[in-house]
């Protein structure tokens, strides 16, 4: 490049200072310009978080590398580089393994980085912030000069980062605290799950946690199964004040009938058979912080009028004591159900329905968040990546257009375990082909992942419940009946032809189906199939 068009590009970058953009186009604009002025095949950069640079903006590489997390420490290369006082560039026959191998974007067949630099950032002259870095497929491609000129352009850069983060500081200033999608909680040694994205709905989405959280509210969560309910009831709590108290969570639906109100009340030694000491309920633990339950729509009626008497006065009574306990909780509720029509079919009482729904809170389902698919996969394609001690682990085009393209019926989740599933998938036949036990870059290929284009939920359930044949009569009665409807007569139908095959053995049904028999039974309640023993 002439000095001319350096000094164009430079120019430009430098009037970015003083404009008011968004963070991600100003991140966009700077990248574009480093692949202006060298010879990489891609560049990204990173933010150091606590151990872990997280990737704020890519040129050049796969679309699913924005949604990983590298942790320092299993990423040599970058542990060097933070280490460094300047401009960092590691020989091409350097053993270390480099974290961006399989995920250059145009390359087909050329799997491995060939040569590497990077630059710390350091904003306002503190400690590191995060790094720059430029990597191509062919060896050599920079030298002392590049290096050189890193060193000038890392100065512009880190004020590019400044910049951005003054005007997030404004905006935060602006949006009366909200705070930064980083800010979850979680307890130590577990892993890290954090809400990721960069859809339309999923901004909306922080949007309204960030709106809510410092309310007080109490907020239902609704969404679909595997949305991630329960990270979006932690980011809540995490933007509230109480969020150096605890955060306590309770499935609902996990639970018997029987125990239900000694898990959310307590009870004292002699309530009942097997209650041998006293005991604190979950709102008892969640005194001056947060209480989130899960699949709230499941609560027996009896659960849901003691519930009511809480969350009216904040006093409670332990089962078996007469003594009265004062609470201080903020609860979130979440439901994968439509309570208004649980509440209109006598499932749900009205005056427990209108305390819970002070704010609903809809979270979006996978397939309407676009591409954010792809961040997400990247995510657990790092976890997995270190979990099973791979060099690299990636998705041809053909997977990502597969998971692009399916429907995701159980959301986040059903993404999770397909990619882990889909690893191990992979590393056998890789292993088998190969006769190695652990190849250097695994490549997870569309027919590991089991997804056809266009795949449906109607494909994805069809491994768990038999195809149920739709006759001429049926098929006419459709436009006549909603879907719930549809689906609860095929459940009814289902259990109880199963219950029929068993001789009446709830714990052989639910076993067939693969479902707690807890869960089974109270399904079978809603439903009017039976009475579980």
């Amino acid at each position: 490049m002439t000095s001319q068009a350096w000094f164009d590009a430079l120019v430009a970058l430098v009037a970015d200072l003083s404009q008011e953009l968004a963070e991600a186009e100003r991140y966009r604009r700077l990248l574009k310009t480093v692949r202006q002025l060298f010879p990489c095949d891609a560049t990204a950069l990173l933010r150091l978080v606590d151990d872990a640079l997280v990737p704020l903006a890519v040129d050049g590489l796969s679309g699913d590398t924005l949604g990983r997390r590298f942790r320092v420490a299993e990423h040599p290369r970058f542990a060097r580089l933070l280490e460094a006082e300047g401009p960092y560039r590691f020989e091409p026959d350097c053993a270390l393994p480099d974290p961006y191998d399989g995920l250059v974007d145009g390359a087909p067949g050329r799997l491995e980085v060939h040569d590497c630099v990077g630059y710390t950032l350091r904003v306002d002259g503190g400690a590191p912030w995060g790094l720059l870095t430029l990597d191509s497929l062919h060896a050599r491609s920079f030298g002392a000069a590049h290096l050189d000129l890193l060193k000038l352009f890392g100065g512009l850069a880190a004020a590019t980062v400044g910049a951005a983060q003054r005007m997030r500081r404004l905006e935060q200033l602006a949006e009366d605290g909200r705070l930064q999608a980083e800010r979850y909680r979680r307890a130590p040694g577990a892993p890290e799950r954090r809400l990721i994205g960069q859809s339309a709905a999923f901004r909306q989405l922080e949007h309204e946690i960030g709106v809510v959280g410092a309310s007080g509210l109490t907020v239902l969560v609704s969404g679909e199964t595997g949305v991630g309910k329960e990270l979006v009831a932690q980011a809540i709590h995490a933007a509230s004040p109480r969020a150096a108290r605890p955060l306590v969570s309770l499935n609902c639906a996990a639970l018997p009938d029987t125990l239900v109100e000694s898990e959310l009340f307590g009870h004292v030694r002699g309530a009942f058979t097997g209650a041998v000491s006293e005991r604190q309920g979950k709102f008892e633990l969640a005194d001056g912080g947060t209480l989130f339950l899960d699949e709230v729509g499941e609560l027996p009626m009896a659960a849901q009028a003691k519930l009511l008497r809480v969350l009216q006065s904040g006093q409670l009574q332990r089962l078996g004591s007469d003594r009265e306990h004062r609470v201080d909780v903020r609860l979130i509720a979440g439901t994968n159900r439509d309570l208004a029509a649980e509440v209109r079919a006598g499932r749900m009482r009205a005056d427990i329905y209108h305390r819970l729904s002070v704010y609903p809170l809809k979270v979006p389902a996978l397939r309407e968040r676009g591409r954010d698919t792809l961040l997400l996969a990247g995510y657990f394609l790092e976890d997995n990546r270190a979990r099973l001690g791979l060099r690299g682990l990636r998705l041809d085009a053909g997977a990502q257009d597969a998971l692009l393209a399916y429907d995701w019926p159980g959301n986040v989740r059903e993404l999770e375990h397909l990619i882990g599933r889909s690893a191990l998938k992979a590393l056998g036949r890789e292993a088998q082909q190969q006769q190695q036990a652990r190849p250097r870059i695994l490549t997870l290929t569309r027919e590991d992942l089991g997804l056809g284009l266009g795949a449906s939920a109607g494909t994805a359930m069809g491994t768990l419940l038999p195809a149920a044949p739709m006759t001429e009569a049926a098929d006419a009665a459709m436009p006549d009946t909603g879907l719930r409807a549809q689906v609860e007569a095929y459940e009814k139908q289902l259990i109880a032809q199963c219950l029929a095959r068993h001789g009446g053995a709830w714990a052989a049904a639910a076993r067939e189906l693969r479902m707690d028999r807890a869960n089974l039974a109270r399904l079978a309640r809603r439903l009017g199939v039976g009475v579980a023993n």
